[in-house]
């Protein structure tokens, strides 16, 4: 049932790269985002409404929801349509949210989060004329488009990053709810570790949450307070938290350093403690769906899976600012690896 969009999304990404005259390139070994271009509307999509939902994480979580966001928003330029967001504040409002749009004669609706499946789900029988896609999460329904990722792979390759980075030997992962999309980052992100340095020490630390930097930053306290030098994050604004940890780490004369997740988190955060970031193209998906959907061509009942081979994840072309050149080209052998399907990455623990 999956479907591969590779050539469609670095279509789309090309085009708005030529349109821009910016050929610069954002990821390591993969194409810019679209939604980091600057195009001029061609008014396609003026009479088009395209809504986005997001989960508990909210809009300006630097991270996930962000990045979907960003997706739209560049829609609205290239296209002139319609785009608006509602946040959930829990995942009662998921459901009403979702409504709102639908009620409101939305084109499409995005639900933006595995945890939004069932309302998504709920919403596309109820109204079997309305148009919905989502994010990490698989809903088989007519109307609806699944859009999921290869976040293994792209983890690998940080975990590769970390493993011939790190001084203690000591490495740390922190999770927000412990969900399969989560569970993915963490098999990924381990396995790549293990791949240069079997003997590194490992500890997981799952905070239950996506929205409370808090949890995040105390997480991020005890796993450095035993040793770890190095921690990846993949837990929305949560993470905020542990890079807030390792921010007032550095304040005190102490070296640490934290991988970002789904955007170019050095962007926000510094450079200082940005090691690298596993990218996550959600932009380039709701981008690219919400321009099937401008375009008459809305894939329902249909579910599209993005890796490495698709540019759907990878590493930001900032990783040469913390990240050596030889490390970075062990990073491009393993990527050839698991495209060629040499390496098959784990999606479980």
């Amino acid at each position: 049932m999956k479907k591969i969009f590779s050539t469609v999304l670095m279509t789309v990404t090309v085009s708005a790269l030529v349109i821009s005259g910016c050929a610069k390139k954002e990821e390591t070994g993969s194409s810019a985002s679209p939604a980091a271009s600057a195009v001029a509307s061609d008014n396609t999509g003026k009479d088009f409404k395209i809504g986005m939902v997001t989960d508990i994480g909210g809009v300006n979580d630097k991270s996930f929801n962000q990045s979907a966001w960003e997706g739209l928003t560049q829609l609205k330029k290239q296209t002139s349509a319609n785009v608006k967001n509602l946040e959930s504040k829990s995942d009662a409002d998921y459901t009403p949210n979702l409504n709102q749009f639908v009620k409101d004669g939305y084109n499409l609706t995005w639900g933006i989060g595995f945890l939004m499946g069932d309302a998504v789900k709920t919403v596309a029988t109820q109204n079997p004329n309305a148009k919905l896609a989502i994010i990490d999460n698989v809903v088989e329904a007519p109307n609806v488009e699944s859009v999921t990722f290869s976040e293994q792979e792209g983890s690998y390759l940080v975990g590769v990053v970390a493993g011939l980075t790190t001084k203690t030997n000591k490495i740390g992962f922190v999770g927000g709810i412990d969900i399969p999309v989560i569970k993915r980052f963490e098999a990924g992100f381990v396995a790549g570790v293990k791949a240069v340095k079997p003997d590194a020490k490992i500890q997981i630390n799952y905070t239950g949450a996506f929205d409370k930097p808090d949890l995040g930053k105390a997480a991020a306290a005890t796993i450095y307070n035993d040793g770890a030098d190095i921690i990846f994050h993949a837990a929305g604004s949560t993470g905020n938290g542990v890079f807030n940890e390792a921010k007032d780490r550095a304040k005190n004369g102490k070296k640490v350093w934290v991988i970002g997740v789904d955007k170019d988190q050095s962007l926000e955060f510094g450079d200082e403690v940005t090691l690298t970031s596993m990218l996550k193209r959600v932009d380039s998906a709701v981008l690219r769906v919400s321009k099937d959907v401008v375009a008459g061509k809305f894939q329902g009942g249909k579910v599209v899976t993005l890796g490495l081979k698709d540019d759907g994840v990878g590493l930001p072309e900032t990783s040469k600012k913390n990240v050596s050149a030889d490390i970075l080209k062990k990073v491009d052998e393993y990527k050839a690896k698991i495209i060629s399907g040499e390496i098959k990455v784990p999606e479980k623990p």
